[in-house]
């Protein structure tokens, strides 16, 4: 699937709506559509209320203006102009309900522009002036529907058809009423424009209908189908996305083209391939506690992507802001789990270079609770190679982690080993264990200083109360400014983790939390992550669990 099209987004309400083939498939469109409806029907309510209503009873009136200089106005102008009003007001508040009932939305905008065209032509005609050799209003509303939300060729054609047969209504209620009408061949030439306007909207109609298909054409991706957009970044996107034929939803992260243009072709073609050998390399991992990758590759526009798992839960940066520090057992318990994950990627000679919060997830997962997924593999490099080429879709100027869990030897710009990523997972345990960063710098650049220079106080210090001595010991000692003052590798600290002297924290214990603060939830959660979270400091929200979108 590596140079497939992507295909087909079908979003949520804010970014596409679903319309329904002749073979009752789905079929998403642009969801700006909603937006336009929600507009129109503003544009529309405003016109009727003030051209209308304002203008007969309160415009015309104070400036003594004669009965024939407004607007023609009917006595049954007012009920008309207030049926169209409430019916726009109607149609505004329901648009957005409707985005996932898409076939509906398509019906409730037509019959919108059939109804205001049978209010049009009653007032318009209500003194028939047929004769006077000008436009009906409906040639605007029948032009201008196609355009509003996209509707297949056939339908637009027979809604406009019965919009423009409204001024022959119009006429046939002022015959009713004795009004004389003029001969039936001036009639039928004065209603013919707005036919032949109705009969034009099927052009815009079947331009805007073939480019959405051409759009969502652009947006398939291979086996997968596009759900709702998660979250943009600065280098991109992230997607829910499902299979085509199996269940398995997905997380689907786009780099945008973009971030290519200006580069020369051989540097170009550099980035392709160093995105391709370290996504390949992510993909090699096997832990559970890693994110997996099931695909990745460019398309023909030049978007490279990642398809990845789908996880449900919160970061951990979520966590303690929204429930304040840890108890310490379950620090343990999560720290040694985070462990696994980096363990196998240093053995394979991987260094993950953005061990933060954010990049940790908790998750439901089956029937376990408080499961660890570690995502985000964006800055990773093989240990011992230095250079651009090594780091994944990063721009050499890139800072290659975030200020407030970056290691000494990163600042410094001395050899990195798996003992950096130790570094910030000490800042990690540290955040859980406080609820508080290791520095608390201003700025990036103060943050960065104070890690490679200031010695932070212990947790319990902080806290203001003791914490199990050996899990302190732990979390400082990875915090040691010396990598050989560090545990010697991932699988090491795992190891005195499990015997750290903790409270033991286990799927009973993680099942009850989950049942009191989460119940019932199963909160996704993207595996990557936007590069305007990199600086240190930047809260997510305190609502209710939902999408923590990491940094892309």
């Amino acid at each position: 699937m590596r140079h497939s099209r992507l295909v087909s987004p079908t979003l949520r309400s804010s970014e596409s709506v679903v319309t329904t083939r002749p073979d009752g498939s789905s079929e998403p469109l642009d969801g700006s559509a909603v937006v336009r409806l929600r507009i129109a029907a503003v544009a529309w309510g405003v016109l009727w209320l003030l051209l209308g209503l304002v203008n007969k009873h309160l415009i015309a009136p104070s400036l003594a203006l004669p009965a024939d200089s407004d607007i023609p106005w009917p006595p049954a102008a007012d009920g008309l102009a207030l049926l169209c009003v409430t019916l726009s007001a109607l149609v505004y508040f329901l648009a957005p309900r409707l985005a996932n009932d898409p076939s509906r939305l398509v019906n409730v905008a037509l019959g919108f522009e059939i109804v205001l065209a049978f209010a049009i032509a009653v007032i318009d005609q209500w003194e028939p002036r047929v004769i006077e050799g000008r436009l009906s209003w409906i040639c605007v509303l029948v032009l201008m529907q196609p355009a509003i939300v996209p509707t297949p060729p056939g339908k637009t054609l027979a809604a406009s058809l019965i919009a423009a047969s409204m001024d022959p209504l119009g006429l046939y209620f002022a015959h009713l009423r004795g009004v004389a009408l003029p001969p039936l061949m001036v009639l039928a030439w004065a209603c013919l424009p707005t036919y032949l306007c109705a009969l034009l909207a099927i052009v815009p109609s079947a331009v805007i209908h073939r480019l959405s298909r051409q759009v969502r054409k652009a947006r398939e991706m291979g086996s997968y189908r596009l759900g709702e957009l998660i979250d943009r970044g600065a280098m991109g996107e992230v997607w829910r996305a499902r299979h085509r034929l199996l269940a398995r939803p997905a997380a689907i992260k786009l780099i945008r083209p973009e971030l290519l243009s200006g580069f020369d072709p051989d540097r170009e073609a550099a980035t392709v391939r160093r995105f391709l050998r370290e996504a390949d390399a992510a993909a090699s991992l096997r832990s559970p506690h890693s994110v997996q990758l099931y695909d990745f590759g460019v398309t023909r526009e030049r978007e490279m992507y990642l398809v990845m798992e789908l996880l449900d839960g919160v970061t951990l940066e979520h966590l303690v802001r929204r429930f304040g520090p840890q108890p310490a057992g379950r620090v343990a318990h999560i720290l040694e789990q985070t462990c696994s994950s980096l363990a196998e990627a240093h053995q394979r000679g991987l260094l993950h270079r953005d061990i933060k919060p954010a990049n940790i997830h908790l998750c439901h997962l089956g029937l376990e609770f408080d499961f660890i997924k570690v995502v985000d593999f964006g800055l990773a490099k093989h240990m011992g190679t230095d250079g651009p080429d090594q780091t994944m879709v990063t721009s050499p100027e890139a800072v290659t982690g975030t200020p407030a869990y970056m290691a000494p030897e990163t600042v410094t710009g001395e050899a990195q080993d798996g003992r950096a990523d130790l570094y910030s997972l000490g800042c990690v345990g540290y955040y859980l264990l406080t609820g508080s960063l290791v520095f608390a710098g201003q700025t990036p650049l103060q943050m960065i200083l104070m890690h490679a220079q200031a010695q932070p106080e212990p947790p319990s210090v902080r806290v203001g109360q003791a914490l199990p001595a050996e899990l302190e010991r732990l979390v400082m000692a990875c915090l040691a400014k010396d990598p050989c003052q560090r545990p010697g590798s991932a699988e090491q600290l795992a190891d005195e983790l499990r015997h750290c002297g903790t409270e033991a924290w286990g799927q009973e214990e993680a099942r009850d939390w989950w049942g009191q603060y989460l119940p019932g939830e199963a909160v996704s959660s993207s595996t990557e992550s936007t590069a305007g979270r990199r600086e240190a400091g930047v809260a997510p929200s305190h609502s209710a669990p939902a999408w923590t979108a990491p940094p892309l």
